[in-house]
């Protein structure tokens, strides 16, 4: 009698602990392929001279300390780190908030009003960066526009530092605010009924229930989305490489807003030292790696508080 073919013989043979690795090991050998093997390599690529016509010479360490000694990796990280918490922190605050609005029972066609909140996500990012830079224009922009019937001076918003740090964490807030109030809105939905019905009757309003059961039974979530948010806020690129214009990955003409991303794409594509690039995104991994394990051990201590 044939004793079977097939998934079924296989696990038949195998150690009842074997099977369910072979389940999920599709996965790690997609992350090894396509995730942990770019990464190693990478940081081979950073301890060399690496040009695309060949030549690889070994440097060891000198792409890192050239690095900690060029004033351009630490403007762009200044730039970097500020247009970060000027995009991350407004930006969580307003989609908590959002989240709590779309959530009311009182709140008429809630399905749409869900859905419109998702289309700056799905919406082009380079079309987002033309439209917002037509908007911060100096000349004719709708922004300086309006501060003129305000009676305020116009701006020349590429042209500073702050003011373009500004503008760009405007495009970030845009289209990442209502992705995050999703996240929070599915999270509130999860928060038993219960909890505020006790609060109506102890006479705790709207805005209490908020602050003591909302925000409270969202710290899980808040801290993924501070995660998140500075993983990707680290990276920020397509924003202020349009937002540059004529001047492309230089950030500016004094590169007051080049962004790490920025000034990686230009030592690797532009300039084609792919060892010194390989360099910048190690350094911006560890950035990355330090401020998520931190934002995670401080959200961890807040909720646990």
């Amino acid at each position: 009698m044939p004793t079977g073919t097939g998934a079924g013989a296989l696990r038949r043979r195998l150690p009842g602990r074997t099977v369910p690795y072979l389940y999920i090991a599709p996965f790690f050998v997609v992350f090894g392929v396509f995730g942990l093997f770019p990464i190693v390599y990478t940081g081979w690529v950073s301890l060399h001279e690496w040009n695309p016509i060949g030549t690889h010479a070994w440097l060891g360490l000198r792409n890192y300390t050239d690095l900690m000694a060029d004033p351009r990796f630490w403007n762009a990280t200044v730039n970097t780190f500020s247009i970060w918490i000027i995009s991350t922190v407004p930006q969580l605050a307003v989609a908590l908030v959002l989240a709590a609005v779309l959530n009311g029972p009182m709140l008429r066609l809630r399905t749409g009003f869900r859905m419109a909140v998702l289309v700056p996500n799905i919406t082009s990012v380079v079309a987002v960066g033309i439209i917002f830079t037509q908007l911060f224009g100096r000349d004719f922009g709708l922004v300086n526009w309006l501060f003129d019937t305000v009676g305020l001076d116009r701006v020349d918003w590429p042209a500073g530092r702050l003011s373009s740090h500004l503008a760009i964490a405007s495009m970030v807030m845009w289209r990442w605010t209502g992705y995050n109030a999703l996240i929070y809105l599915a999270a509130m939905q999860s928060i038993p009924r219960s909890l505020y019905e006790v609060a109506e009757l102890d006479g705790a309003g709207r805005v209490r229930q908020f602050l003591h059961i909302t925000v409270p039974q969202l710290r899980p979530t808040i801290i993924f989305t501070v995660i998140v948010s500075t993983i990707g806020g680290l990276q920020v690129f397509a924003e202020p490489l349009v937002f540059g214009g004529q001047a492309g990955t230089d950030g500016g003409q004094s590169r007051q807003f080049q962004t790490l991303t920025l000034f990686l794409y230009e030592q690797g594509f532009r300039d084609l030292d792919f060892g010194y690039a390989s360099a910048i995104a190690w350094a911006l991994f560890v950035m990355i790696l330090v401020l998520s394990v931190v934002n995670y051990r401080l959200s961890r201590r807040i909720s646990t508080g």
